[in-house]
């Protein structure tokens, strides 16, 4: 069904200079169907460019990409989940916001949820609903009685439901005509019916609060850094640590392969830094610690500031290994970054003192 070439899975391991350029040629021109817009997005964003700048050379804008390539991963599903021609036919030309809303359903029920929003000609506005039907009945550890699996009769049990806690006969009245629409057996039928005899309300029982906490202050905002390892290290070991990149509302990383990463509170210094990284030690590292026993701690390093300074410890390469060191002059050596926090634990009188809530609040 599409006009498309067959698009490799890994786009960045399997460029091809030309497919890019046609991509966005086609998507800026719109030639195709829906279900290749999407294809061409998802290849694009795997390819490397963000939807930014897909927007930007094709007019697409990020909330349609997420659309369409979405919905094309469903159509997708479709036709494996056994749909019908008619139905994928029909989808192929449009509908990529409906099928974008059965999304969090099974293979095997997107199928069956778009054969029935096909059949009852279903808009993106109620879809929403069906889905949600859908979902929720799949939960159920029985099948209520009366009705089936069939996508048709789970919207039915939640239409039933809904016009049971309707004292408003209006209201009443319309969850009923919905539900002997979409109700597939002759008992969810039936069992709608009853209910334009049976004005029995059946009161609803409120869903519990959502915990919502607002962030109210920058201390509250931890930031993650990564942690290059425990000294003995090299100064390779600290170059290799990529530079992380905080993105969205609560600074969230993204990383590929193997890392560690710790959070540290938003203290101005952390949050000033440019290019931060954690080592591990212990306190006896550094000079002038007058403790009997020494404890670990945590050494955030700012990579990006390497001017020397006669009020700052540095990071530098000793013989192969990272080592901390405070500098009177200006010295005469690669300066590999500025200590700028030392975090030690919270001091803890009894560890498992802490795990009785009970006792904590005592």
């Amino acid at each position: 069904m599409t006009d498309l070439p067959p698009l490799p899975e890994n786009p960045e391991n399997e460029q091809d200079p030309e497919l890019a350029p046609e991509l966005f040629r086609k998507l800026r021109q719109k030639e195709g169907k829906w279900v290749e817009w999407g294809q061409a997005c998802a290849y694009l964003q795997k390819a490397g460019y963000n939807p930014q700048e897909i927007f930007e050379a094709t007019g697409f804008e990020p909330i349609q990409q997420n659309q369409v390539i979405v919905g094309s991963q469903v159509y997708n599903s479709l036709l494996k989940g056994g749909a019908s021609e008619e139905v994928q036919s029909y989808y192929s030309q449009r509908g990529s916001d409906v099928l974008y809303e059965l999304r969090l359903l099974t293979e095997e029920e997107r199928a069956s949820a778009a054969e029935l929003t096909f059949k009852h000609k279903v808009d993106a506005d109620e879809v929403k609903e069906v889905a949600r039907a859908i979902k929720d009945f799949s939960r159920l550890r029985n099948l209520p009685e009366g009705f089936s699996a069939h996508p048709g009769d789970a919207v039915a049990y939640q239409t039933w439901k809904q016009a049971r806690q309707k004292s408003d006969l209006q209201l009443r009245s319309r969850f009923i005509a919905r539900g002997l629409k979409f109700a597939h057996t002759d008992t969810a039928r039936k069992k709608i019916e009853q209910l334009l005899t049976d004005f029995t309300v059946v009161p609803q029982r409120p869903a519990p609060l959502l915990p919502f906490y607002r962030l109210e202050s920058e201390a509250e905002m931890s930031r993650v850094l990564p942690v290059v390892g425990e000294l003995p290290l090299t100064p390779d070991e600290l170059k290799a640590v990529p530079l992380v990149e905080e993105n969205g509302p609560f600074n969230m990383v993204k990383f590929e392969g193997v890392g560690a990463w710790v959070p540290l509170p938003g203290w101005q210094v952390v949050l000033a830094a440019e290019d931060a990284v954690v080592i591990l030690c212990r306190s006896d590292r550094f000079p002038n610690q007058e403790q009997n026993t020494p404890e670990p701690v945590m050494v955030a390093i700012d990579r990006a500031q390497r001017k020397w300074d006669s009020g700052s410890y540095f990071v530098v390469d000793n013989s192969g290994e990272l080592d901390f060191v405070w500098f009177e002059s200006e010295p005469d050596v690669e300066l590999l970054g500025k200590i700028i926090v030392i975090v030690k634990p919270k001091k803890i009188l009894d560890r498992e003192l802490t795990k009785d809530s009970w006792q904590i609040d005592e």
